[in-house]
């Protein structure tokens, strides 16, 4: 059986889509890490709080970027026809964000980290956000 043109189309679309997603997410978890690696490098950073780049929209944009990542590999097998692989994104979101990931690493940093409350205050834990905060008038 021969596929129309407008079909396959639509197939390189989603799995455009699906791609971008995925890059998306390599790019808050490699960047998230490479950012944070390079600032700890830097003495002058020791006992202060990272919160610009990645890690000024996300506290974890390591940990967001992987699930993202998850999430575009779940798109990918979903074109495919694997619909029922959509467990996978979902355990592993659920994890990042509820079990060995932000909460775990939360629980240090709120007492250990100076800046840390107004940090948690002022940035999302997991999902960024990408639009400015409202400033109450």
């Amino acid at each position: 059986m021969q596929t129309s043109s407008a079909s396959n189309s639509a197939l390189k679309c989603w799995d455009l889509i699906a791609v971008i997603i995925w890059l998306t997410g390599f790019a808050f978890e490699a960047g998230g890490d490479y950012q944070l690696a390079r600032f700890k490098a830097d003495p002058a950073n020791k006992g202060k709080l990272l919160n610009t780049g990645f890690w000024s929209v996300t506290r974890h944009p390591n940990y967001w970027g992987d699930a993202v990542q998850w999430w575009g590999f779940y798109l990918l097998a979903l074109i495919s026809g694997a619909w029922w692989t959509v467990f996978s994104p979902i355990i592993m979101t659920y994890l990042l964000r509820n079990v060995s990931g932000v909460a775990m690493l939360e629980k240090s940093l709120k007492d250990t980290k100076p800046g840390y409350a107004e940090y948690i205050a002022n940035t999302p834990a997991f999902m960024p956000r990408i639009l400015p905060r409202r400033k109450n008038s």
